[in-house]
């Protein structure tokens, strides 16, 4: 008797043992750990914080610096903490979220406008349903996919690499200061219109400025950034270099587009006559047979105008030296904006600033108004004046001064190759480039 009373009390004891782990694997715990990023939590949020420690020899750059020294960066998944730069640890933190109320456990979201139905994300984590249908909307790729599965691209610039790499991509502290400053440019650049295509004339008065250049380094950064077409046109009746600052693809001239201007029916047929740059700049070359009886005039440049103004949607114009020919009086009519070129010597400052003065005294004040003038600071005679003096006076008479630094590409005098030129060049022919295209209107009555 005594061995079946003891049998059945293990038994009993199993059973009990049996059932409390069952119920053990069904009880929710009192707390769910979740990667921060949600702003719906509230206020009785915990943030424990987890150290790792780094390398001593972790250091920041001083051009990372400005990205380095700051208190709290948001990153997925968790927090992370940078104290300043140099530091040696890294912190990362996650969320506790307090288990919902029993009574929360189950309720019915109410009806949104236009019959969307939805889950909050803060509802999925505290395990709230709805008894609503929800529309195909809500399948976004936020609520399904992992963090993992929707990491930002990669970091650029050197101490964010770093921190990204020695993390093995947890860790995501964005671009540096300056990569972030250069994506701010490209924004600039990349504004869109509508409304057909933007005419952009670069001229002075004074030959030997570096016109040609600043029309090649402009015409580069807007191609290089922006996905629609551009195009410069050679428009010097005496001769033009343009096309001699990329690859020549064809020996077709502003001549045989005019020539052939009934037969072109499409893109197509307009790109076997231009030369296509690496930044996908495409170059119209001006005449080059001395021999000619009948120079390039203003006829011939509005026939060549209307059939860019089809294809592309900023024609940048480089202007020949004289400022009364007819061509010149074409190229205004239609301009939406200008450059105008100074060297940094005396007399070329002063011919840029009659340049000035001619547009005005001919009615075109406003474009003067809104002119940018690129100061070519690889001239002759320029580390013996003030360019600050110079730039004094352009700004009181029109929108913006951009220098052209000294870059030994440029000076050579043949072709260019954009990627190869010195970062502080870029940067200024992006800067024109961004300049220019906030002078140009946003729409145009077609």
């Amino acid at each position: 008797m005594d061995n079946e009373r003891n049998n059945e009390e293990s038994a009993g004891q199993l059973l009990e043992s049996e059932a409390a782990a069952a119920a053990s694997e069904r009880a929710v715990p009192s707390t769910q750990v979740v990667p921060v990023d949600d702003e719906e939590f509230d206020d009785d949020v915990v943030v424990p914080t987890v150290t790792v420690d780094l390398p001593a020899t972790v250091h920041s750059t001083p051009e990372d610096e400005a990205a380095v020294a700051i208190d709290e960066v948001t990153v997925n998944p968790g927090f992370v903490d940078v104290s300043a730069p140099g530091t040696t640890s890294i912190s990362v933190a996650a969320v506790v979220v307090p288990e919902a109320e029993p009574e929360q456990q189950q309720r019915v979201i109410p009806e949104l406008p236009g019959n969307d139905h939805a889950y909050t994300r803060r509802d999925r984590l505290r395990g709230e349903v709805s008894e609503v249908p929800e529309s195909a909307a809500m399948l976004t790729a936020e609520r399904l996919l992992e963090p993992k599965g929707r990491r930002r691209p990669a970091p650029q610039g050197r101490w964010p690499s770093f921190v990204y790499a020695i993390s093995f991509h947890t860790i995501n502290l964005g671009d540096s200061a300056v990569y972030r400053a250069r994506k701010a440019v490209d924004l600039r650049i990349e504004r869109e219109f509508e409304g057909g295509a933007r005419f952009v004339p670069v001229l002075t008065r004074k030959g030997g400025v570096g016109k040609t250049t600043v029309t090649t380094l402009l015409g580069m950064a807007l191609a290089d950034v922006r996905e629609d077409r551009i195009i410069a046109v050679d428009a010097n009746p005496d001769r033009g270099t343009l096309a001699e600052r990329v690859n020549k693809q064809t020996r077709s001239t502003v001549r045989d587009v005019v020539t052939r201007a009934p037969s072109i029916g499409g893109f197509t047929d307009f790109t076997t006559l231009v030369s296509r740059d690496e930044t996908r700049l495409d170059i119209l070359a001006s005449d080059t047979d001395p021999m000619l009886s009948e120079a390039f005039d203003e006829n011939d440049y509005n026939v060549v105008a209307d059939l860019a103004a089809r294809y592309y949607s900023i024609v940048l114009t480089d202007c020949g030296t004289g400022i009364v020919h007819s061509v010149m009086r074409a190229t205004l009519q239609r301009a939406d904006s200008v450059v105008i070129v100074s060297g940094g010597s005396v007399d070329e400052a002063r011919l840029a600033s009659e340049t000035l003065t001619w547009l005005e005294a001919n009615g075109y004040g406003d474009l003067v108004r809104n002119a940018v003038v690129a100061l070519n600071t690889a001239t002759q005679g320029t580390n013996l004046v003030k360019l600050e003096e110079i730039e004094a006076h352009f700004k009181s008479r029109v929108r913006e001064i951009v220098r052209i630094p000294y870059d030994p590409q440029l000076a050579a005098g043949s072709v260019v190759s954009y990627k190869d030129l010195k970062q502080l060049t870029k940067d200024a022919a992006r800067e024109l480039a961004a300049l220019v295209v906030e002078g140009l209107p946003v729409r145009r009555d077609a």
